[in-house]
C-alpha cells in the first residue's frame, strides 16, 4: 500500500530549527549542520520517492555514517533551547520503524526498523 511522505514546509523548517532547507539538482531538499568538534551532518529527503539519507562525516573527512532509507512516510523537526532534532517515520511492508538525529549541539543517530 503506497503511503504519502509527510514533510513540513520549508518556512516551517525555517521556524522551528533555524535552518533553510536547500534545493539540489534532483529536487530533493538539503540540511547540514556542523558538529561542536568539526565533524558535520548532510540531511536530505525527497518526497516523490519517499526516500531520505544521512551522511556524518568527521572533522577530518572520515565518512562516519551514511544512511540512507525509502518508505519514509513523516518527517519532523524540531527544536529546544538546549537540542535541535530531524525525526523520520518508516513504513515498508511488514517493517516500521524511526530514525531520530540529534542535529545539535551534539550529533547522534539512532535508527529503530521492526516487523509489525
Amino acid at each position: 500500500m503506497y503511503r504519502e511522505f509527510i514533510v513540513p514546509d520549508d518556512e516551517e523548517i525555517l521556524d522551528l530549527i533555524g535552518e533553510w532547507p536547500d534545493t539540489v539538482d534532483s529536487g530533493a531538499r538539503l540540511l547540514t549542520w556542523q558538529g561542536s568538534e568539526g565533524d558535520s551532518l548532510t540531511f536530505s529527503y525527497d518526497t516523490l520517492s519517499r526516500s531520505v539519507r544521512a551522511r556524518w562525516t568527521s572533522g577530518n573527512g572520515d565518512e562516519l555514517l551514511d544512511l540512507y532509507r525509502e518508505g519514509a512516510t513523516r518527517l519532523r523537526v524540531s527544536s529546544t533551547a538546549s537540542a535541535t532534532y530531524i525525526s523520520v517515520e518508516f513504513h515498508m511492508g511488514e517493517c516500521a520503524g524511526e530514525v531520530v538525529i540529534q542535529a545539535s549541539p551534539k550529533l547522534s543517530v539512532q535508527d529503530r526498523l521492526l516487523y509489525v
